[in-house]
């Protein structure tokens, strides 16, 4: 590895599976020192933390809607391994209903997550990025965010707000030295989406289609996501800001199938 985050600490929420864990375990690979984060401490929460290591890792349960809950996370990483660099707010709850068979409560639960959890981490770690000029936050946003599919309220009102959200906190702060990004990616093949084609009637058959509509004919992985977050996080990416990366094998830019 190249070390291109040597030195340097970063808070990973929702980093026990899937895009969160690969990102954790590729940025620790480069160098950083990586504060992990799931909403309950479960046996992956212990694994990755004992995969990587003390001096490495530090594993923090905290709820990202709760505004006190986030700030008491990143005080703890800070206490542990110094200044906060980088933020990768990944943790995310899906909700895809028809809009008027949603409840206010399911309603209230994307939102709180997706685009309230990502502000209140943000707001924990900008007083000290901002303090040492220096920062880069990562959202993990979706493909959701850019297109609409019917029946998946309100995922896609969450991530078109959570790419707002980047854009005017990148925008914002640019000349103080920090930068806010945002990664959309489209099929990416982790647990949650494994567990969907098992839940089908003919999972191979359901691969088979959800692979066919990629232009590339394969579905993404996290660990692809998971280099496009590092690369957002380093200081290769010191003039990109306020910006959104797809990562989705050009699904999205088909304007029909």
């Amino acid at each position: 590895m190249t070390q291109r985050l040597a030195g340097k600490v970063a808070l990973v929420t929702g980093s026990t599976l899937g895009i969160g864990a690969a990102t954790a375990r590729m940025f620790v690979r480069e160098g950083a020192r990586v504060v992990l984060n799931s909403h309950v401490d479960d046996d992956a929460a212990r694994r990755i933390a004992e995969e990587l290591g003390p001096e490495h890792a530090l594993f923090v349960q905290a709820d990202v809607s709760d505004e006190a809950s986030a700030q008491a996370m990143v005080d703890k990483g800070v206490a542990r391994f110094g200044a906060i660099d980088v933020l990768v707010n990944n943790a995310g709850r899906n909700f895809f209903n028809d809009p008027l068979a949603l409840t206010m409560a399911q309603w209230r639960a994307c939102m709180s997550v997706d685009l309230e959890g990502a502000w209140h981490c943000a707001r924990a770690v900008l007083p000290g990025m901002l303090a040492r000029g220096a920062g880069s936050i990562v959202n993990i946003a979706s493909v959701h965010g850019h297109k609409i599919i019917p029946d998946c309220f309100p995922y896609p009102v969450a991530k078109h707000a959570l790419i707002g959200l980047t854009r005017a906190l990148g925008l914002q702060y640019a000349a103080q030295g920090v930068r806010v990004n945002s990664i959309s990616p489209g099929l990416i093949l982790t647990e949650a989406i494994e567990a969907s084609f098992a839940a089908r009637a003919d999972p191979a058959a359901e691969r088979a289609r959800q692979t066919e509509l990629l232009p590339c004919k394969r579905i993404g992985r996290p660990e692809e996501v998971a280099a496009t977050a590092l690369f957002l996080a380093s200081d290769e990416a010191r003039y990109i800001n306020a910006t959104d990366i797809l990562v989705d094998g050009g699904r999205s830019q088909l304007y029909h199938e």
